[in-house]
């Protein structure tokens, strides 16, 4: 008789964990809750290959997507001054020859889609490299000496800046950036010693470009690893060196020692914001506490072979980040907009875990429709008491809530579910649902059921593209000004709520 009591409650616990799915996450919002502004700081600026990619169809189709989906205003690359783009030689008597035909071009054609270079001056021309031999391992084989003749370097920025002045007027140039070299902290600069050269460097060229118009806007010092910020700026504040931001970089995947100089235990989804509150702080602490922070080089992190940055784990991590930096840096920019892109060679595989929101050939992966997603946010933001919901509000008082499911690659996760109560709302308004995640706009899952070609056909790219493209938002509607939802692990969640 025991066995079958305890049978039949076994059985009836088993009814009711049926029944009675996990108690929800539940998240209150008030449509009429005082907002912070909330610039779109994390689409503004994206990174891209070297400067000389610009030249290429596919470069150009990219943009033109990634440009369609978000606010996408500044694209930054390295090596606009890499001899392949022939801006500088010399003939046999040494004296400097200068070229403009594919700089024009390039930013010509960024020009022509809507977005603004920021000119990352790099790298060196071997004409006028101190040391022919300090090239460094990229595929492209960039030198990364000091110039041998500071008189020449001058000539050269003063040139390139006024060419650029003359071509496309001083009222669109003075919208564009110019930041000083690319992470001379580590093996892309070789200048002996590292710190005091690249601080020579950096003078020279924002003097130069200040000769030409002081509405040229210049900084660095583009550190790797959040580094060197303050005795750089202890040093442009004593040598009354012009500097118009401050820039550096950092990764998700960055050692916490490269980050903090720290053996902190610190996960990996908090420490780009960690970094760049590390560098904010630092500004405000320096001679010129209001300079803005640019973070010209982020991503999310890899995982190696289980291929983070390719799938539906970058949305709810951008989220995340999104949530942790908002009011610390003026724009981030994620590396890269695509993948054309040759750091390492000639990529071998459509879908190779590279920095992109495009993967080769054009195929669009889920990071690009994940962007798609948050651009439709707001611009103002609602404190709500998660860390996975995004709570905004547009000018026309609706709301735009994302909601997300992080899980990192190397765990398991499981579905989350989500209760959101409105306040101030009708209580059976409409809601538009849109989602990205396992089963929705999850283009490296269709890839791979077709059996991951490795040079997939046009054809094959246009049924990729078409299969995992965003699907129309689904209706819903409040049920006593709440909704209900399930969340699938690394899921991403924007609901749009029209306030009327």
């Amino acid at each position: 008789m025991r066995s079958i009591l305890v049978a039949v409650c076994v059985g009836l616990l088993f009814v009711a964990i049926t029944l009675n799915p996990q108690t929800p996450q539940t998240i209150t919002i008030d449509a009429n809750a005082v907002g912070t502004p909330f610039p779109h700081f994390w689409e503004q600026m994206f990174g891209s290959g070297r400067a000389v990619l610009a030249l290429r169809a596919a470069y150009q189709r990219d943009m033109r997507d990634v440009k369609q989906v978000t606010d996408f205003r500044y694209v930054r690359g390295h090596a606009i001054l890499h001899d392949e783009v022939g801006v500088y030689s010399e003939d046999k008597q040494g004296n400097p020859r200068y070229n403009f035909t594919y700089v024009d071009q390039i930013y010509d054609g960024m020009l022509a889609i809507g977005v603004r270079p920021m000119v990352e001056i790099s790298f060196m021309p071997k004409a006028l490299a101190s040391d022919s031999t300090a090239i460094h391992p990229f595929w492209y084989k960039q030198n990364v000496s000091p110039p041998k003749n500071y008189g020449k370097w001058d000539d050269l920025i003063r040139r390139l800046a006024q060419h650029l002045v003359d071509r496309y007027g001083i009222a669109e140039v003075s919208q564009w950036y110019f930041e000083v070299w690319n992470e001379p902290n580590i093996d892309f600069w070789a200048g002996n010693p590292k710190q005091p050269t690249y601080f020579e460097l950096y003078d020279h060229t924002a003097r130069d470009l200040k000769s030409v118009s002081p509405l040229l806007r210049v900084g660095g010092p583009a550190t790797a690893a959040a580094d060197w910020i303050e005795p750089f700026l202890a040093h442009v504040s004593q040598q009354n060196v012009p500097i118009d931001f401050v820039s550096s970089h950092g990764y998700g995947d960055d050692t916490v020692e490269n980050l903090f100089h720290t053996n902190e235990q610190i996960p990996m989804n908090q420490r780009v914001c960690r970094a760049i509150k590390k560098v904010r702080d630092q500004i405000k602490a320096s001679g010129r506490p209001q300079l803005p922070l640019f973070w010209t080089e982020w991503n999310v992190p890899s995982y190696g072979d289980l291929g983070a940055r390719d799938s539906i784990y970058v949305g709810p991590a951008l989220g995340y980040d999104i949530t942790q930096c908002d009011g610390l840096v003026e724009m981030m920019s994620y590396w890269t907009f695509d993948d054309v892109f040759e750091e390492g060679g000639v990529p071998e595989d459509s879908f190779h875990n590279g920095f992109g929101l495009i993967a080769v050939g054009g195929i669009k992966k889920p990071a690009f429709y994940h962007y798609a997603l948050l651009h439709r946010l707001g611009y103002e933001r609602l404190a709500n008491s998660s860390n996975s919901v995004l709570v905004t509000r547009r000018a026309d008082g609706s709301l735009v809530v994302a909601v997300w499911n992080l899980v990192e690659p190397n765990e398991t996760g499981t579905t989350q579910h989500v209760k959101l109560e409105f306040h101030n709302l009708q209580s059976s308004a409409k809601v538009l649902i849109s989602r990205v995640d396992e089963k929705h706009s999850n283009s490296l899952a269709a890839y791979r059921a077709m059996g991951s070609p490795r040079y997939p056909t046009q054809a094959q790219i246009e049924q990729l593209n078409r299969e995992s493209a965003l699907a129309p938002p689904e209706a819903a509607t409040l049920t006593n000004g709440a909704l209900e939802l399930d969340v699938l692990a690394n899921g991403l969640v924007l609901l749009e709520v029209p306030r009327w």
